[in-house]
Protein backbone atom coordinates (compact mmCIF):
# COMPACT_ATOMS: atom_id res chain seq x y z
CA UNK A 1 0.00 0.00 0.00
CA UNK A 2 1.37 3.57 -1.00
CA UNK A 3 0.51 6.36 1.19
CA UNK A 4 1.32 9.87 1.31
CA UNK A 5 0.96 12.34 3.80
CA UNK A 6 0.28 12.04 7.63
CA UNK A 7 -3.04 10.17 7.72
CA UNK A 8 -5.88 11.51 9.64
CA UNK A 9 -8.31 8.98 11.31
CA UNK A 10 -11.94 9.52 10.05
CA UNK A 11 -13.98 10.79 12.74
CA UNK A 12 -16.70 8.91 11.43
CA UNK A 13 -15.27 5.49 11.90
CA UNK A 14 -16.97 2.70 10.01
CA UNK A 15 -16.30 -0.98 11.14
CA UNK A 16 -16.86 -3.41 7.97
CA UNK A 17 -17.03 -7.11 8.58
CA UNK A 18 -15.86 -9.57 6.37
CA UNK A 19 -19.24 -10.59 5.41
CA UNK A 20 -20.46 -6.85 4.52
CA UNK A 21 -17.39 -7.08 2.61
CA UNK A 22 -18.25 -10.09 0.91
CA UNK A 23 -21.89 -8.93 0.71
CA UNK A 24 -20.35 -5.01 -1.33
CA UNK A 25 -18.42 -6.92 -3.85
CA UNK A 26 -21.53 -9.21 -4.69
CA UNK A 27 -23.64 -6.75 -5.09
CA UNK A 28 -21.01 -4.32 -7.18
CA UNK A 29 -21.40 -7.48 -9.54
CA UNK A 30 -24.24 -7.68 -9.42
CA UNK A 31 -24.77 -4.16 -10.61
CA UNK A 32 -22.37 -4.52 -13.37
CA UNK A 33 -25.09 -7.43 -14.86
CA UNK A 34 -27.88 -5.38 -14.14
CA UNK A 35 -26.68 -1.80 -15.97
CA UNK A 36 -25.41 -1.61 -19.31
CA UNK A 37 -23.71 1.85 -19.07
CA UNK A 38 -21.04 2.73 -17.34
CA UNK A 39 -22.46 5.54 -15.67
CA UNK A 40 -24.89 4.08 -14.44
CA UNK A 41 -22.29 1.50 -12.74
CA UNK A 42 -20.61 4.20 -10.93
CA UNK A 43 -23.96 5.69 -9.50
CA UNK A 44 -24.68 2.20 -8.35
CA UNK A 45 -21.58 1.29 -6.77
CA UNK A 46 -21.64 4.95 -5.40
CA UNK A 47 -25.08 3.67 -3.55
CA UNK A 48 -23.36 0.88 -2.53
CA UNK A 49 -20.73 2.15 -1.16
CA UNK A 50 -22.32 5.29 0.64
CA UNK A 51 -22.97 3.35 4.33
CA UNK A 52 -19.64 1.92 4.95
CA UNK A 53 -17.28 3.79 2.89
CA UNK A 54 -18.35 7.24 2.29
CA UNK A 55 -17.23 8.88 -0.91
CA UNK A 56 -18.26 12.52 -2.57
CA UNK A 57 -17.26 11.67 -5.98
CA UNK A 58 -16.37 8.36 -8.22
CA UNK A 59 -13.60 9.27 -11.18
CA UNK A 60 -12.42 6.47 -13.80
CA UNK A 61 -8.92 7.08 -15.56
CA UNK A 62 -8.60 5.36 -18.73
CA UNK A 63 -5.05 4.38 -19.77
CA UNK A 64 -6.28 3.29 -23.71
CA UNK A 65 -4.27 4.43 -26.09
CA UNK A 66 -1.60 5.38 -23.96
CA UNK A 67 -2.87 8.23 -22.43
CA UNK A 68 -3.90 8.91 -18.64
CA UNK A 69 -7.36 10.62 -19.68
CA UNK A 70 -11.08 10.97 -17.00
CA UNK A 71 -12.74 8.57 -18.62
CA UNK A 72 -15.97 8.80 -16.29
CA UNK A 73 -16.96 10.70 -13.52
CA UNK A 74 -19.93 10.14 -10.79
CA UNK A 75 -20.88 13.15 -8.41
CA UNK A 76 -24.13 12.74 -6.38
CA UNK A 77 -26.63 15.65 -7.38
CA UNK A 78 -24.66 16.82 -10.71
CA UNK A 79 -26.63 16.41 -13.59
CA UNK A 80 -24.89 13.88 -16.34
CA UNK A 81 -24.50 16.84 -18.83
CA UNK A 82 -22.37 18.87 -16.32
CA UNK A 83 -20.46 15.43 -15.03
CA UNK A 84 -19.73 15.17 -19.47
CA UNK A 85 -18.51 18.74 -19.94
CA UNK A 86 -15.92 18.11 -16.86
CA UNK A 87 -14.88 14.47 -18.42
CA UNK A 88 -14.29 16.82 -21.74
CA UNK A 89 -12.27 19.53 -19.94
CA UNK A 90 -10.26 17.30 -17.72
CA UNK A 91 -7.52 17.07 -20.61
CA UNK A 92 -7.10 20.81 -20.62
CA UNK A 93 -4.13 22.66 -18.57
CA UNK A 94 -5.15 23.25 -15.37
CA UNK A 95 -6.40 27.34 -14.56
CA UNK A 96 -3.91 28.79 -12.30
CA UNK A 97 -0.21 27.95 -11.21
CA UNK A 98 0.16 24.75 -8.76
CA UNK A 99 0.36 25.60 -5.39
CA UNK A 100 3.17 22.60 -4.91
CA UNK A 101 5.91 21.58 -7.00
CA UNK A 102 4.84 19.05 -9.81
CA UNK A 103 6.74 15.47 -9.57
CA UNK A 104 6.35 13.42 -12.74
CA UNK A 105 5.34 9.83 -12.24
CA UNK A 106 8.58 8.70 -13.04
CA UNK A 107 10.05 10.27 -9.95
CA UNK A 108 7.29 9.30 -7.88
CA UNK A 109 7.41 6.33 -5.52
CA UNK A 110 4.40 4.82 -7.07
CA UNK A 111 3.95 0.83 -7.19
CA UNK A 112 1.22 0.23 -10.24
CA UNK A 113 -0.29 -2.86 -9.07
CA UNK A 114 -1.03 -1.17 -5.16
CA UNK A 115 -3.68 1.24 -4.52
CA UNK A 116 -2.02 4.90 -3.83
CA UNK A 117 -3.89 6.39 -0.69
CA UNK A 118 -3.67 10.56 0.05
CA UNK A 119 -5.35 11.44 3.35
CA UNK A 120 -4.29 15.42 2.48
CA UNK A 121 -3.27 16.63 -0.65
CA UNK A 122 -2.68 20.30 1.11
CA UNK A 123 -0.40 18.24 3.30
CA UNK A 124 1.63 17.21 1.06
CA UNK A 125 4.94 19.17 -0.30
CA UNK A 126 4.92 17.83 -3.58
CA UNK A 127 2.05 16.52 -6.04
CA UNK A 128 2.14 14.14 -8.70
CA UNK A 129 0.94 15.63 -11.87
CA UNK A 130 -3.14 15.24 -11.62
CA UNK A 131 -3.39 16.12 -7.68
CA UNK A 132 -3.47 19.68 -9.35
CA UNK A 133 -6.79 19.01 -10.92
CA UNK A 134 -7.83 16.99 -7.58
CA UNK A 135 -7.06 20.51 -6.04
CA UNK A 136 -9.60 22.77 -8.59
CA UNK A 137 -12.15 20.39 -8.19
CA UNK A 138 -11.92 20.84 -4.45
CA UNK A 139 -10.55 17.26 -3.48
CA UNK A 140 -8.36 16.82 -0.15
CA UNK A 141 -8.63 13.24 0.49
CA UNK A 142 -8.66 10.32 -2.40
CA UNK A 143 -7.67 6.69 -2.83
CA UNK A 144 -6.60 5.42 -6.68
CA UNK A 145 -7.55 1.90 -7.37
CA UNK A 146 -5.53 0.24 -10.22
CA UNK A 147 -7.99 -1.55 -12.74
CA UNK A 148 -6.92 -4.63 -14.27
CA UNK A 149 -8.77 -6.77 -16.60
CA UNK A 150 -6.83 -10.38 -17.98
CA UNK A 151 -3.48 -8.89 -15.93
CA UNK A 152 -3.23 -5.24 -17.90
CA UNK A 153 -3.74 -2.80 -16.46
CA UNK A 154 -6.93 -0.48 -18.21
CA UNK A 155 -6.72 2.68 -15.96
CA UNK A 156 -7.51 3.48 -12.07
CA UNK A 157 -10.96 4.04 -10.19
CA UNK A 158 -10.35 7.36 -7.66
CA UNK A 159 -12.43 7.88 -5.19
CA UNK A 160 -12.65 11.48 -3.56
CA UNK A 161 -13.65 13.14 -0.73
CA UNK A 162 -14.21 17.03 -0.20
CA UNK A 163 -12.64 16.85 3.64
CA UNK A 164 -9.33 15.74 5.13
CA UNK A 165 -10.25 12.06 5.97
CA UNK A 166 -8.42 9.33 5.69
CA UNK A 167 -9.47 5.84 4.04
CA UNK A 168 -8.51 3.26 6.68
CA UNK A 169 -7.29 -0.25 5.85
CA UNK A 170 -10.40 -1.87 6.09
CA UNK A 171 -12.21 1.08 4.00
CA UNK A 172 -8.72 0.05 1.18
CA UNK A 173 -10.16 -3.47 1.26
CA UNK A 174 -13.73 -2.78 0.12
CA UNK A 175 -12.67 -0.43 -2.41
CA UNK A 176 -9.71 -3.10 -3.34
CA UNK A 177 -12.98 -5.69 -4.25
CA UNK A 178 -14.81 -3.00 -5.85
CA UNK A 179 -12.94 -1.95 -8.28
CA UNK A 180 -12.15 -5.52 -9.70
CA UNK A 181 -15.88 -5.62 -10.62
CA UNK A 182 -15.58 -1.68 -12.18
CA UNK A 183 -12.98 -2.97 -13.93
CA UNK A 184 -14.88 -5.46 -16.21
CA UNK A 185 -17.47 -2.44 -16.39
CA UNK A 186 -14.83 0.06 -17.80
CA UNK A 187 -13.10 -3.04 -20.01
CA UNK A 188 -17.14 -3.17 -21.62
CA UNK A 189 -17.39 0.34 -22.31
CA UNK A 190 -13.88 0.87 -23.57
CA UNK A 191 -14.76 -1.88 -26.14
CA UNK A 192 -18.34 -0.77 -26.49
CA UNK A 193 -17.22 2.32 -27.75
CA UNK A 194 -14.22 1.25 -29.98
CA UNK A 195 -17.31 -0.81 -31.84
CA UNK A 196 -19.28 2.11 -31.80
CA UNK A 197 -16.13 3.78 -33.83
CA UNK A 198 -15.54 0.82 -35.85
CA UNK A 199 -19.19 0.29 -36.84
CA UNK A 200 -19.47 3.86 -37.70
CA UNK A 201 -16.08 3.81 -39.97
CA UNK A 202 -17.24 0.91 -41.69
CA UNK A 203 -20.78 2.01 -42.14
CA UNK A 204 -19.67 5.63 -44.04
CA UNK A 205 -17.36 2.89 -45.94
CA UNK A 206 -19.54 0.12 -46.97
CA UNK A 207 -22.58 2.52 -48.37
CA UNK A 208 -21.93 2.65 -51.89
CA UNK A 209 -20.59 -1.00 -51.81
CA UNK A 210 -24.19 -1.82 -50.24
CA UNK A 211 -25.89 -0.02 -53.09
CA UNK A 212 -24.11 -2.45 -55.85
CA UNK A 213 -24.09 -5.33 -53.91
CA UNK A 214 -28.10 -4.90 -52.57
CA UNK A 215 -29.49 -6.69 -49.41
CA UNK A 216 -27.26 -10.07 -49.97
CA UNK A 217 -27.30 -11.63 -46.64
CA UNK A 218 -23.80 -11.92 -44.74
CA UNK A 219 -22.73 -13.97 -41.42
CA UNK A 220 -20.28 -11.82 -39.33
CA UNK A 221 -17.24 -13.73 -37.87
CA UNK A 222 -18.36 -17.01 -39.50
CA UNK A 223 -15.90 -18.21 -41.92
CA UNK A 224 -16.35 -21.20 -44.26
CA UNK A 225 -17.81 -22.28 -47.15
CA UNK A 226 -18.43 -26.29 -47.20
CA UNK A 227 -22.37 -27.62 -47.98
CA UNK A 228 -22.54 -28.82 -44.36
CA UNK A 229 -22.09 -24.72 -42.84
CA UNK A 230 -24.00 -23.48 -45.80
CA UNK A 231 -27.11 -26.00 -44.64
CA UNK A 232 -26.46 -24.10 -41.44
CA UNK A 233 -26.42 -20.34 -42.44
CA UNK A 234 -29.79 -21.32 -44.75
CA UNK A 235 -31.57 -22.46 -41.68
CA UNK A 236 -30.45 -19.61 -39.63
CA UNK A 237 -31.61 -17.14 -42.48
CA UNK A 238 -34.52 -18.83 -42.78
CA UNK A 239 -35.97 -19.01 -39.00
CA UNK A 240 -34.24 -15.19 -38.15
CA UNK A 241 -37.11 -13.38 -39.54
CA UNK A 242 -40.06 -15.04 -37.55
CA UNK A 243 -40.19 -15.17 -33.86
CA UNK A 244 -39.10 -19.21 -33.44
CA UNK A 245 -37.65 -20.37 -30.42
CA UNK A 246 -34.41 -22.12 -31.83
CA UNK A 247 -32.40 -25.14 -30.29
CA UNK A 248 -28.77 -24.75 -31.59
CA UNK A 249 -27.16 -28.11 -30.89
CA UNK A 250 -23.87 -29.26 -31.61
CA UNK A 251 -20.66 -29.98 -29.98
CA UNK A 252 -18.61 -27.45 -27.87
CA UNK A 253 -16.71 -25.40 -29.89
CA UNK A 254 -18.63 -25.51 -33.16
CA UNK A 255 -19.55 -21.93 -33.01
CA UNK A 256 -23.41 -22.19 -31.75
CA UNK A 257 -22.91 -18.79 -29.84
CA UNK A 258 -22.14 -17.39 -33.26
CA UNK A 259 -24.70 -19.01 -34.91
CA UNK A 260 -27.52 -17.26 -32.34
CA UNK A 261 -25.71 -14.06 -32.51
CA UNK A 262 -26.37 -14.13 -36.01
CA UNK A 263 -29.63 -15.10 -35.49
CA UNK A 264 -30.52 -12.27 -33.59
CA UNK A 265 -28.52 -9.64 -36.49
CA UNK A 266 -31.21 -10.80 -38.81
CA UNK A 267 -33.92 -10.39 -36.67
CA UNK A 268 -36.65 -7.52 -36.43
CA UNK A 269 -34.98 -7.38 -32.94
CA UNK A 270 -31.59 -6.51 -33.70
CA UNK A 271 -32.19 -3.32 -32.40
CA UNK A 272 -32.51 -5.04 -29.36
CA UNK A 273 -30.54 -6.57 -26.23
CA UNK A 274 -28.78 -9.73 -27.12
CA UNK A 275 -28.51 -10.94 -23.28
CA UNK A 276 -26.78 -14.19 -22.85
CA UNK A 277 -26.45 -16.69 -19.89
CA UNK A 278 -24.63 -19.57 -19.58
CA UNK A 279 -26.79 -22.12 -17.77
CA UNK A 280 -24.03 -24.17 -16.50
CA UNK A 281 -21.99 -21.36 -15.12
CA UNK A 282 -24.47 -20.47 -12.81
CA UNK A 283 -24.59 -22.20 -9.57
CA UNK A 284 -28.26 -24.00 -9.19
CA UNK A 285 -28.42 -21.67 -5.76
CA UNK A 286 -28.89 -18.35 -8.05
CA UNK A 287 -30.40 -19.90 -11.17
CA UNK A 288 -33.38 -18.29 -10.42
CA UNK A 289 -32.21 -15.21 -9.61
CA UNK A 290 -30.03 -14.94 -12.75
CA UNK A 291 -32.66 -15.81 -15.17
CA UNK A 292 -35.81 -13.80 -13.30
CA UNK A 293 -34.67 -11.70 -10.91
CA UNK A 294 -35.30 -10.87 -7.33
CA UNK A 295 -36.63 -8.38 -4.72
CA UNK A 296 -35.01 -6.61 -2.11
CA UNK A 297 -35.02 -9.02 0.78
CA UNK A 298 -35.88 -12.48 -1.16
CA UNK A 299 -32.98 -13.91 0.42
CA UNK A 300 -29.53 -12.89 2.38
CA UNK A 301 -27.27 -10.59 0.72
CA UNK A 302 -30.21 -9.15 -1.44
CA UNK A 303 -30.08 -5.57 -0.74
CA UNK A 304 -31.88 -4.53 -3.10
CA UNK A 305 -34.14 -5.26 -6.75
CA UNK A 306 -32.23 -6.66 -9.71
CA UNK A 307 -33.80 -7.74 -12.81
CA UNK A 308 -33.19 -10.91 -14.26
CA UNK A 309 -32.28 -11.85 -17.89
CA UNK A 310 -35.46 -12.27 -19.22
CA UNK A 311 -36.30 -8.51 -18.49
CA UNK A 312 -33.21 -7.48 -19.45
CA UNK A 313 -33.56 -9.26 -22.53
CA UNK A 314 -37.28 -7.46 -22.96
CA UNK A 315 -37.74 -6.23 -26.72
CA UNK A 316 -34.59 -8.70 -27.99
CA UNK A 317 -33.18 -12.11 -27.59
CA UNK A 318 -32.42 -14.05 -24.88
CA UNK A 319 -29.46 -16.68 -26.00
CA UNK A 320 -29.51 -19.77 -23.07
CA UNK A 321 -26.26 -21.58 -23.63
CA UNK A 322 -25.54 -25.47 -22.28
CA UNK A 323 -29.81 -25.46 -21.94
CA UNK A 324 -29.26 -29.13 -21.30
CA UNK A 325 -27.50 -28.55 -17.70
CA UNK A 326 -30.40 -26.86 -15.94
CA UNK A 327 -32.05 -28.05 -12.89
CA UNK A 328 -35.31 -29.35 -12.60
CA UNK A 329 -36.77 -26.22 -10.42
CA UNK A 330 -35.35 -24.32 -12.98
CA UNK A 331 -36.92 -26.22 -16.32
CA UNK A 332 -40.28 -25.93 -13.94
CA UNK A 333 -39.86 -21.86 -14.02
CA UNK A 334 -38.84 -21.56 -17.60
CA UNK A 335 -41.39 -23.77 -18.99
CA UNK A 336 -43.86 -21.99 -17.83
CA UNK A 337 -41.95 -18.59 -19.06
CA UNK A 338 -42.32 -20.22 -22.49
CA UNK A 339 -45.94 -20.75 -22.29
CA UNK A 340 -47.20 -17.57 -20.03
CA UNK A 341 -44.45 -15.30 -21.49
CA UNK A 342 -45.07 -13.92 -17.43
CA UNK A 343 -43.28 -14.62 -14.39
CA UNK A 344 -42.26 -13.20 -11.25
CA UNK A 345 -39.48 -12.14 -9.06
CA UNK A 346 -37.67 -14.12 -6.37
CA UNK A 347 -39.47 -12.80 -3.42
CA UNK A 348 -42.35 -11.14 -5.67
CA UNK A 349 -45.37 -11.16 -6.01
CA UNK A 350 -45.80 -9.24 -8.78
CA UNK A 351 -46.45 -10.77 -12.44
CA UNK A 352 -44.02 -9.26 -15.08
CA UNK A 353 -44.74 -10.08 -18.75
CA UNK A 354 -41.47 -9.87 -21.15
CA UNK A 355 -41.60 -9.82 -25.17
CA UNK A 356 -38.33 -12.10 -25.36
CA UNK A 357 -37.27 -14.50 -28.33
CA UNK A 358 -35.32 -17.35 -27.26
CA UNK A 359 -32.58 -19.16 -28.30
CA UNK A 360 -30.83 -22.49 -26.63
CA UNK A 361 -27.84 -24.39 -27.59
CA UNK A 362 -26.78 -27.76 -25.94
CA UNK A 363 -23.87 -30.07 -26.49
CA UNK A 364 -26.14 -33.06 -25.27
CA UNK A 365 -28.72 -35.30 -26.31
CA UNK A 366 -31.49 -33.51 -25.06
CA UNK A 367 -34.03 -36.49 -26.84
CA UNK A 368 -31.79 -38.81 -24.76
CA UNK A 369 -32.25 -37.14 -21.54
CA UNK A 370 -35.77 -36.72 -21.86
CA UNK A 371 -35.75 -41.05 -22.06
CA UNK A 372 -33.87 -41.14 -19.31
CA UNK A 373 -35.70 -38.63 -16.93
CA UNK A 374 -33.16 -36.17 -16.69
CA UNK A 375 -35.16 -33.01 -19.25
CA UNK A 376 -38.35 -32.26 -18.72
CA UNK A 377 -40.23 -33.90 -22.54
CA UNK A 378 -42.39 -30.60 -22.27
CA UNK A 379 -39.89 -28.56 -21.87
CA UNK A 380 -38.17 -30.02 -24.52
CA UNK A 381 -40.96 -29.97 -27.23
CA UNK A 382 -40.89 -26.14 -26.26
CA UNK A 383 -37.47 -25.32 -27.09
CA UNK A 384 -37.03 -27.85 -30.21
CA UNK A 385 -39.36 -25.69 -32.50
CA UNK A 386 -36.97 -24.84 -34.93
CA UNK A 387 -33.59 -27.31 -34.58
CA UNK A 388 -30.08 -26.46 -35.89
CA UNK A 389 -27.36 -28.62 -35.75
CA UNK A 390 -23.72 -27.55 -36.01
CA UNK A 391 -21.43 -29.48 -37.73
CA UNK A 392 -18.56 -30.60 -36.51
CA UNK A 393 -15.16 -29.96 -37.67
CA UNK A 394 -14.64 -33.28 -39.09
CA UNK A 395 -17.68 -32.86 -41.09
CA UNK A 396 -16.45 -29.84 -42.70
CA UNK A 397 -12.83 -30.75 -43.60
CA UNK A 398 -13.21 -28.43 -46.87
CA UNK A 399 -13.50 -25.57 -44.26
CA UNK A 400 -10.00 -25.90 -42.36
CA UNK A 401 -7.68 -23.91 -44.49
CA UNK A 402 -9.75 -21.32 -44.38
CA UNK A 403 -10.12 -21.01 -40.76
CA UNK A 404 -6.63 -21.65 -40.61
CA UNK A 405 -6.07 -18.74 -42.83
CA UNK A 406 -8.19 -16.95 -40.87
CA UNK A 407 -6.75 -17.31 -37.59
CA UNK A 408 -3.28 -16.76 -38.77
CA UNK A 409 -3.65 -13.86 -39.94
CA UNK A 410 -6.10 -12.61 -36.95
CA UNK A 411 -3.54 -13.43 -34.23
CA UNK A 412 -1.01 -12.73 -36.96
CA UNK A 413 -1.87 -8.59 -36.98
CA UNK A 414 -2.63 -9.17 -32.91
CA UNK A 415 0.83 -9.81 -31.79
CA UNK A 416 2.24 -8.37 -34.36
CA UNK A 417 3.84 -11.51 -36.07
CA UNK A 418 1.88 -11.44 -39.94
CA UNK A 419 1.56 -14.62 -41.21
CA UNK A 420 2.92 -14.23 -45.31
CA UNK A 421 2.39 -18.12 -45.91
CA UNK A 422 1.63 -21.52 -44.49
CA UNK A 423 3.92 -24.65 -44.39
CA UNK A 424 2.45 -27.64 -46.65
CA UNK A 425 3.34 -29.73 -44.28
CA UNK A 426 1.56 -28.05 -41.45
CA UNK A 427 -1.78 -27.59 -44.01
CA UNK A 428 -1.70 -31.46 -44.41
CA UNK A 429 -1.16 -32.44 -40.83
CA UNK A 430 -3.88 -29.68 -39.75
CA UNK A 431 -6.42 -31.48 -42.04
CA UNK A 432 -5.93 -35.09 -41.11
CA UNK A 433 -6.27 -33.93 -37.43
CA UNK A 434 -9.94 -35.46 -36.05
CA UNK A 435 -9.88 -31.74 -34.10
CA UNK A 436 -12.01 -33.42 -30.67
CA UNK A 437 -12.26 -29.66 -29.75
CA UNK A 438 -13.67 -28.31 -32.73
CA UNK A 439 -13.12 -24.88 -34.22
CA UNK A 440 -12.24 -23.76 -30.52
CA UNK A 441 -9.09 -25.67 -30.69
CA UNK A 442 -8.06 -25.48 -33.94
CA UNK A 443 -7.93 -21.46 -33.02
CA UNK A 444 -5.79 -22.07 -29.77
CA UNK A 445 -3.38 -24.25 -32.02
CA UNK A 446 -3.21 -21.52 -34.46
CA UNK A 447 -2.67 -19.02 -31.76
CA UNK A 448 0.16 -20.77 -30.07
CA UNK A 449 1.77 -21.28 -33.50
CA UNK A 450 2.07 -17.75 -34.45
CA UNK A 451 3.84 -16.55 -31.62
CA UNK A 452 5.90 -19.68 -32.12
CA UNK A 453 6.62 -18.84 -35.86
CA UNK A 454 9.14 -17.29 -37.48
CA UNK A 455 9.80 -15.16 -41.14
CA UNK A 456 6.43 -14.82 -41.78
CA UNK A 457 5.64 -18.78 -42.47
CA UNK A 458 2.98 -20.77 -39.98
CA UNK A 459 4.77 -23.97 -39.13
CA UNK A 460 3.34 -26.99 -36.59
CA UNK A 461 4.87 -29.95 -35.43
CA UNK A 462 2.40 -33.18 -34.98
CA UNK A 463 3.35 -33.14 -31.09
CA UNK A 464 1.70 -29.36 -30.40
CA UNK A 465 -1.47 -30.90 -31.63
CA UNK A 466 -3.47 -31.62 -28.18
CA UNK A 467 -3.87 -35.59 -27.74
CA UNK A 468 -1.94 -36.64 -30.74
CA UNK A 469 -1.03 -39.97 -31.27
CA UNK A 470 2.17 -40.63 -29.25
CA UNK A 471 3.16 -44.00 -31.47
CA UNK A 472 3.60 -44.22 -34.81
CA UNK A 473 2.44 -48.35 -34.72
CA UNK A 474 -1.18 -47.30 -33.28
CA UNK A 475 -1.55 -44.20 -36.07
CA UNK A 476 -0.62 -46.93 -38.79
CA UNK A 477 -2.90 -49.58 -37.45
CA UNK A 478 -6.02 -46.73 -37.25
CA UNK A 479 -5.93 -45.23 -40.60
CA UNK A 480 -5.66 -49.26 -41.86
CA UNK A 481 -8.68 -50.23 -40.27
CA UNK A 482 -10.40 -46.86 -41.13
CA UNK A 483 -9.35 -47.62 -44.73
CA UNK A 484 -10.58 -51.35 -44.61
CA UNK A 485 -13.88 -50.02 -43.69
CA UNK A 486 -14.29 -47.50 -46.27
CA UNK A 487 -12.94 -49.77 -49.24
CA UNK A 488 -15.80 -52.26 -47.63
CA UNK A 489 -18.25 -49.77 -48.03
CA UNK A 490 -17.10 -48.59 -51.99
CA UNK A 491 -17.14 -52.12 -52.83
CA UNK A 492 -20.57 -52.42 -51.18
CA UNK A 493 -21.99 -49.50 -53.11
CA UNK A 494 -20.39 -50.13 -56.49
CA UNK A 495 -17.90 -46.90 -55.92
CA UNK A 496 -20.44 -44.20 -55.10
CA UNK A 497 -20.18 -42.32 -52.39
CA UNK A 498 -23.39 -40.09 -52.09
CA UNK A 499 -27.12 -41.03 -52.44
CA UNK A 500 -29.30 -43.23 -50.59
CA UNK A 501 -27.10 -46.32 -51.55
CA UNK A 502 -24.07 -44.76 -50.96
CA UNK A 503 -20.94 -45.13 -48.85
CA UNK A 504 -21.34 -42.41 -46.52
CA UNK A 505 -24.95 -43.78 -45.68
CA UNK A 506 -23.30 -46.98 -44.71
CA UNK A 507 -21.13 -45.58 -42.42
CA UNK A 508 -22.78 -43.13 -41.39
CA UNK A 509 -20.70 -39.72 -42.58
CA UNK A 510 -21.88 -36.76 -44.44
CA UNK A 511 -20.43 -36.81 -48.36
CA UNK A 512 -17.88 -34.63 -48.05
CA UNK A 513 -16.36 -35.92 -44.67
CA UNK A 514 -15.62 -39.19 -46.46
CA UNK A 515 -14.73 -37.71 -49.98
CA UNK A 516 -11.84 -35.70 -47.49
CA UNK A 517 -10.88 -39.27 -45.73
CA UNK A 518 -11.11 -40.87 -49.08
CA UNK A 519 -8.31 -38.33 -50.38
CA UNK A 520 -6.75 -38.68 -47.08
CA UNK A 521 -6.06 -42.32 -47.55
CA UNK A 522 -5.22 -42.13 -51.08
CA UNK A 523 -8.17 -44.70 -52.10
CA UNK A 524 -8.85 -44.90 -55.78
CA UNK A 525 -13.18 -45.11 -55.67
CA UNK A 526 -13.30 -45.43 -59.41
CA UNK A 527 -11.56 -48.62 -58.96
CA UNK A 528 -14.78 -49.90 -57.63
CA UNK A 529 -16.79 -48.90 -60.48
CA UNK A 530 -14.37 -50.45 -63.05
CA UNK A 531 -14.88 -53.64 -60.69
CA UNK A 532 -18.73 -53.50 -61.55
CA UNK A 533 -17.96 -52.95 -65.65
Amino acid sequence: MVSDAEERPDPRPVFISQEQRYALVLRAWEAINSERELRGVLAAVYELLEPFVPVDSIGIVSFQDGKHDLYALHVPGVSQEVLDDAVRQSGRPPQRPPARPIVPYGDAPLQPDQPYTCADILQKETWLPHEQHLDEGGVRAYTAVPLFVQGKPIGVASFCRLKPIAFPPEQLTVLTGISRALAVAVANALANEEIRKLRDQLEAENIALRSQLGQVPWFEDIVGDSPALRRVLEAAEQVAATNATVLITGETGTGKELIARAIHRRSPRAHGPLIKANCSAIPDTLLASELFGHERGAFTGAMQRRKGRFEQAHGGTLFLDEIGELPPDAQVMLLRVLQEREFERLGGSETLRVDVRLVAATNRDLAEDVQAGRFRNDLYYRLNVFSIRMPSLRERPEDIPILVAHFAAKYGERFGRPIDRIDRRTMKLLESYHWPGNIRELENVIERAVVTSRNGTLRIDRGALPAAPVSGNIETHLQSEEREAIERALRISRGRVAGPNGAAKQLGLAPSTLEFRIKRLGIDKFQFRRQET
